[in-house]
């Protein structure tokens, strides 16, 4: 059947929704269906089924319950306060997911990307082999791929997906041999540059029964500018709204009219609230970032959008192109939600029941620790920490209190300047590349370093581990030739958005480089230039300097497209082993403060 009249038939549904409501008929949806059309079972097969949709995102090889602010979630309170939750943890979301199925004939799970890459430790160390045999055992049916799929290239992500021990590093288990993922990984909008064919399967069917649901993945579009160069080597990333309609019309041309889409890109709700709905007129509400555009244009043929990449929880309605009501979730990041979707499957159409009443809202389900531990999931992490706690649990050194990173909500972290702190010290002798600065990432930040250890004793010690969880991707330092006015555009380039765009990616600063953000300004003029100043000395635009810096920053990474315009590289250490380095000059008598984060100046 051609994609017009479906999208008719659909609008005569909606239409007829009008009507009945107009009417005060609450049974709508059974008054548009002939009579045994109500979902559920029954000894007659009923028209309509109610399909249910677990599905999650940026899970990030999160296996045991993230530290500090990165293993909570906000809770929005009936006075309008909010309340952190703890959540996470692997073992409690099996159980958690396991117990959500439970009554449902038909349950299908579902991600949204970045399952694995910028991994802790131990999951990490083992390049993420921990994460793909703990997603098999929870249950998931279907992933697209997500921008930390690539950190470590396209041979290494089609290993995880189709199995076989490390090409270095070997089998981590004595006579086993790794067998990759049980579920079925899709790369739509990833192809190869000889080829042009996408590097993974686009599309996922979904069968049980009569019933059948496609499945479409893709990341984003801008994933080369967010991964280094070396791990999208080969590779071309196309538009997410022209390939989700292009494989939409192909689905349905093999009779596959219920659809969804796996997009490993978001948005931003105006609450952080996991439960904050932002569907409610009034002030602040809705959500806006690039997902907003992307749902606005993906064509009617798909019922709904499965989200990811910004790691924020939100179950939102936008309508399709003909107008059409279809829910936008994403579930946070690290295991912590998921969400709990259903899909009114329609036997004699084949397609998804998408009306204002045809089923309930999406709902946000925590992965509370009140949930038992799934023993299958102790037993993993038991036996993967066993061969990694030669390495893990080395103290490398000691702090006074938590340092927050990811979960800090301002533009300067204090972890983000204890780290470029490190940079420097690291790589300021002269044979050590003669660093005057270092800059670094706020992504490369992925976690807090946490002065009690989860579940442990307050006593400060960073172990090896810990520092790992921080700093997982091991990217090469290097200093580099940039002269100040290369140094002001990248400053500029942090805030070239609108006021009221999105977050910024403001990059973090060593000690003695300061300057000052006017959020109250509109693009490039947010950074004041007399402001910006090296040991008190404003930066001369004519001058050279020296600065370190990763090596995906380097590239050019996060879009700061001027840093790939230096001179006079030097390779140095990679930046864990600066970052433990620094650590390892502190001790239980003389901790690591948390830095005062006074380098950035932000006027509001």
């Amino acid at each position: 059947m051609s994609a017009k009249p479906q999208r008719h038939r659909r609008a005569r549904r909606l239409t007829f929704t009008a009507l009945a409501l107009t009417a005060g008929a609450g049974a709508m949806v059974a008054a548009a269906l002939p009579a045994g059309a109500a979902s559920g079972g029954g000894a007659a097969k009923s028209r309509t089924v109610d399909v249910q949709m677990l599905s999650f995102n940026d899970f990030h090889g999160t296996l045991e319950p993230p530290q500090g602010s990165s293993g909570t979630v906000s809770e929005r309170q009936a006075d309008g306060t909010t309340k952190a939750i703890p959540a996470g943890g692997v073992e409690y979301m099996a159980s958690a997911l396991r117990e959500a199925r439970k009554g449902h004939e038909y349950s299908v799970t579902a991600a949204a990307g970045d399952m694995i890459g910028a991994s802790p430790m131990l999951s990490g160390m083992f390049h993420d082999e921990p994460t793909i045999e703990a997603l098999n055992k929870l249950g998931l049916d279907v992933t697209s791929v997500g921008n930390h799929e690539f950190d470590e290239g396209k041979t290494e992500l089609r290993r995880m997906a189709y199995g076989g021990c490390h090409p270095v590093d070997g089998c981590f288990e004595y006579g086993k041999t790794f067998g990759g993922s049980q579920f079925q990984y899709l790369a739509a909008n990833v192809t190869d540059e000889k080829t042009k064919r996408p590097m993974m399967s686009p599309t996922f069917i979904w069968k049980k029964g009569d019933v059948k649901i496609g499945f479409i993945g893709v990341t984003l579009e801008g994933t080369p500018d967010v991964v280094t160069a070396e791990g999208v080597k080969g590779l071309k990333f196309g538009d997410e709204v022209e390939t989700i309609n292009k494989y939409a019309n192909e689905l349905n041309k093999q009779g596959v009219k219920s659809i969804v889409a796996l997009i490993h890109e978001g948005g931003l709700p105006a609450s952080g609230a996991y439960n904050y709905d932002c569907d409610v007129p009034g002030a602040g509400a809705g959500i806006s970032g690039a997902i907003v555009d992307i749902a606005k244009n993906v064509d009617p043929k798909v019922d709904a959008l499965v989200t990811g990449h910004t790691h924020q929880a939100y179950a939102c309605n936008i309508p399709d192109p003909a107008g059409n009501p279809r829910m936008v979730t994403s579930a946070a990041s690290y295991g912590r939600l998921f969400t709990d979707t259903t899909l009114t499957y329609d036997r004699q159409t084949k397609d998804i029941v998408r009306t204002p009443l045809s089923s309930p809202k999406p709902v946000q389900k925590v992965v509370s620790r009140d949930f038992p531990k799934a023993g299958d999931m102790t037993e993993l992490i038991q036996r993967w920490n066993a061969l990694a706690a030669p390495i893990a649990s080395r103290p490398e050194g000691y702090i006074s209190a938590d340092v927050p990173g990811r979960g800090s909500e301002a533009p300067e972290k204090p972890l983000g300047d204890l780290i470029a702190d490190a940079q420097l010290e690291a790589l300021a002798p002269a044979d050590k590349g003669g660093a005057q600065l270092a800059i670094m990432n706020p992504g490369g930040i992925r976690a807090d370093l946490a002065y009690k250890a989860a579940g442990g004793e307050g006593d400060g010690v960073v172990t090896y581990g810990e520092a790992y969880t921080v700093q997982p991707f091991t990217n090469m330092m290097n200093v580099v030739d940039l002269t100040g006015a290369q140094l002001i555009t990248a400053l500029q380039q942090q805030v070239t958005g609108p006021v009221n765009g999105p977050n910024p990616k403001i990059l973090q600063v060593s000690k003695g480089f300061t300057y000052t953000l006017d959020m109250t300004k509109a693009g490039a003029d947010r950074v004041v230039v007399d402001s910006v100043r090296l040991n008190g000395a404003a930066i001369d635009p004519a001058k050279t300097y020296r600065v370190a810096m990763n090596e995906f920053l380097a590239g050019g990474g996060d879009g700061f497209t001027v840093l790939k315009e230096h001179k006079n590289k030097l390779v140095g250490a990679s930046d864990l082993d600066c970052f433990n380095a620094y650590l390892n000059k502190s001790s239980a008598a003389a901790p690591i403060a948390p830095p005062a984060a006074d380098r950035i100046t932000v006027v509001k």
